[in-house]
Protein backbone atom coordinates (compact mmCIF):
# COMPACT_ATOMS: atom_id res chain seq x y z
CA UNK A 1 0.00 0.00 0.00
CA UNK A 2 2.73 2.27 0.33
CA UNK A 3 3.64 2.11 -2.94
CA UNK A 4 0.05 3.91 -4.35
CA UNK A 5 0.16 7.24 -4.95
CA UNK A 6 -2.88 9.43 -4.24
CA UNK A 7 -2.95 12.59 -5.55
CA UNK A 8 -1.98 15.50 -3.41
CA UNK A 9 -5.03 17.29 -1.36
CA UNK A 10 -4.09 20.91 -1.06
CA UNK A 11 -5.74 22.95 1.08
CA UNK A 12 -7.71 25.20 0.37
CA UNK A 13 -6.79 28.93 1.61
CA UNK A 14 -9.37 31.93 2.36
CA UNK A 15 -8.34 33.65 -1.32
CA UNK A 16 -8.65 30.78 -3.25
CA UNK A 17 -12.13 30.79 -1.86
CA UNK A 18 -12.80 34.37 -2.40
CA UNK A 19 -11.20 34.15 -5.85
CA UNK A 20 -13.46 31.65 -6.84
CA UNK A 21 -17.12 33.64 -5.76
CA UNK A 22 -15.52 36.51 -7.75
CA UNK A 23 -15.34 34.54 -10.72
CA UNK A 24 -18.72 33.88 -10.56
CA UNK A 25 -20.62 36.44 -9.22
CA UNK A 26 -22.44 38.73 -11.68
CA UNK A 27 -21.31 41.81 -12.59
CA UNK A 28 -23.18 45.17 -12.45
CA UNK A 29 -24.58 44.43 -15.24
CA UNK A 30 -26.50 42.06 -14.80
CA UNK A 31 -27.19 43.32 -11.32
CA UNK A 32 -29.02 46.17 -13.24
CA UNK A 33 -30.73 43.88 -15.37
CA UNK A 34 -31.86 41.61 -12.81
CA UNK A 35 -33.44 44.76 -10.93
CA UNK A 36 -34.65 46.55 -13.84
CA UNK A 37 -36.69 43.38 -14.71
CA UNK A 38 -38.16 42.82 -11.21
CA UNK A 39 -39.42 46.70 -11.17
CA UNK A 40 -40.46 46.37 -14.25
CA UNK A 41 -42.71 43.25 -13.23
CA UNK A 42 -43.75 44.41 -10.43
CA UNK A 43 -45.34 47.54 -11.71
CA UNK A 44 -46.54 45.69 -14.58
CA UNK A 45 -48.43 43.17 -12.22
CA UNK A 46 -49.46 46.06 -10.00
CA UNK A 47 -51.50 47.97 -13.01
CA UNK A 48 -52.51 44.40 -14.37
CA UNK A 49 -53.91 44.33 -10.56
CA UNK A 50 -55.06 47.74 -11.15
CA UNK A 51 -56.69 47.26 -14.52
CA UNK A 52 -58.61 43.84 -13.02
CA UNK A 53 -59.98 46.20 -10.14
CA UNK A 54 -61.13 49.18 -12.29
CA UNK A 55 -63.03 46.70 -14.67
CA UNK A 56 -64.56 44.72 -12.35
CA UNK A 57 -66.17 47.95 -10.24
CA UNK A 58 -66.83 49.32 -13.64
CA UNK A 59 -69.12 46.71 -15.01
CA UNK A 60 -71.16 46.48 -10.88
CA UNK A 61 -71.99 50.01 -11.23
CA UNK A 62 -73.13 50.46 -14.98
CA UNK A 63 -74.76 46.71 -15.06
CA UNK A 64 -78.26 48.63 -14.13
CA UNK A 65 -77.72 50.76 -16.60
CA UNK A 66 -76.78 48.51 -18.88
CA UNK A 67 -79.62 45.82 -18.25
CA UNK A 68 -82.69 49.20 -18.50
CA UNK A 69 -81.09 50.27 -21.58
CA UNK A 70 -80.56 46.97 -23.18
CA UNK A 71 -84.06 47.30 -25.40
CA UNK A 72 -82.25 49.94 -27.27
CA UNK A 73 -78.46 48.10 -27.23
CA UNK A 74 -79.58 45.12 -28.86
CA UNK A 75 -80.97 46.52 -32.30
CA UNK A 76 -78.37 49.20 -32.47
CA UNK A 77 -75.45 46.63 -31.93
CA UNK A 78 -77.27 44.44 -34.22
CA UNK A 79 -77.21 47.25 -37.13
CA UNK A 80 -73.91 48.30 -36.11
CA UNK A 81 -72.55 44.60 -36.42
CA UNK A 82 -74.63 44.77 -40.32
CA UNK A 83 -73.00 47.54 -41.03
CA UNK A 84 -69.40 46.64 -40.28
CA UNK A 85 -70.24 43.14 -41.75
CA UNK A 86 -71.50 45.25 -44.77
CA UNK A 87 -68.16 47.71 -44.95
CA UNK A 88 -65.83 44.90 -44.33
CA UNK A 89 -67.35 42.83 -47.19
CA UNK A 90 -67.18 45.23 -49.69
CA UNK A 91 -64.09 45.90 -48.60
CA UNK A 92 -62.98 42.12 -49.52
CA UNK A 93 -64.65 41.80 -52.49
CA UNK A 94 -62.74 45.00 -54.06
CA UNK A 95 -59.51 43.45 -52.93
CA UNK A 96 -60.78 40.14 -55.10
CA UNK A 97 -61.74 42.45 -58.00
CA UNK A 98 -58.20 44.44 -57.64
CA UNK A 99 -56.10 41.31 -57.68
CA UNK A 100 -58.76 39.74 -60.30
CA UNK A 101 -58.30 43.16 -62.97
CA UNK A 102 -54.64 42.84 -62.20
CA UNK A 103 -54.19 39.25 -62.69
CA UNK A 104 -55.97 39.80 -66.12
CA UNK A 105 -54.09 42.71 -67.05
CA UNK A 106 -50.43 40.83 -66.21
CA UNK A 107 -52.37 37.76 -68.47
CA UNK A 108 -52.64 39.50 -71.17
CA UNK A 109 -49.69 41.62 -71.57
CA UNK A 110 -47.64 38.24 -71.10
CA UNK A 111 -45.90 38.45 -67.93
CA UNK A 112 -46.93 35.42 -66.99
CA UNK A 113 -49.26 35.67 -63.58
CA UNK A 114 -49.52 32.80 -61.20
CA UNK A 115 -51.82 29.73 -62.38
CA UNK A 116 -51.81 30.84 -65.94
CA UNK A 117 -50.52 27.45 -67.12
CA UNK A 118 -53.25 26.14 -65.74
CA UNK A 119 -55.35 28.34 -66.92
CA UNK A 120 -54.09 27.75 -70.68
CA UNK A 121 -54.07 24.08 -69.95
CA UNK A 122 -58.13 24.62 -68.97
CA UNK A 123 -58.52 26.95 -72.51
CA UNK A 124 -57.07 24.01 -74.37
CA UNK A 125 -59.20 21.45 -72.81
CA UNK A 126 -62.10 23.40 -73.48
CA UNK A 127 -61.36 24.11 -76.94
CA UNK A 128 -60.67 20.80 -77.84
CA UNK A 129 -63.71 19.46 -75.97
CA UNK A 130 -65.79 21.79 -78.10
CA UNK A 131 -64.05 20.46 -81.63
CA UNK A 132 -65.34 17.06 -80.56
CA UNK A 133 -68.81 17.95 -79.60
CA UNK A 134 -69.28 19.89 -82.78
CA UNK A 135 -67.36 16.81 -84.83
CA UNK A 136 -70.32 14.41 -82.49
CA UNK A 137 -73.15 16.46 -83.62
CA UNK A 138 -72.17 16.84 -87.03
CA UNK A 139 -72.18 12.93 -87.03
CA UNK A 140 -75.49 12.58 -85.23
CA UNK A 141 -77.16 15.47 -86.67
CA UNK A 142 -76.01 13.45 -90.60
CA UNK A 143 -77.56 9.80 -88.88
CA UNK A 144 -80.86 12.40 -87.66
CA UNK A 145 -81.45 13.45 -91.27
CA UNK A 146 -80.91 10.49 -92.92
CA UNK A 147 -83.65 9.29 -89.98
CA UNK A 148 -86.13 11.81 -90.34
CA UNK A 149 -85.56 10.91 -94.30
CA UNK A 150 -86.11 7.38 -93.66
CA UNK A 151 -89.37 8.30 -92.14
CA UNK A 152 -90.87 11.13 -94.20
CA UNK A 153 -89.38 10.72 -97.92
CA UNK A 154 -91.41 13.74 -99.13
CA UNK A 155 -89.63 16.08 -96.44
Amino acid sequence: MADRQFPAIRPTTPSSILQKLRDHSPDSTHLVGVATLVISGGILLLLSGLTLTVAVLGLIFSAPLILLSSPIWIPVGFLVFVAVAGFLSFLGFGVAVVSAVSWIYRYFRGLHPPGSDRFDYARTRFADTAGHVKEYAREYGGYLQSKAKDAAPSA
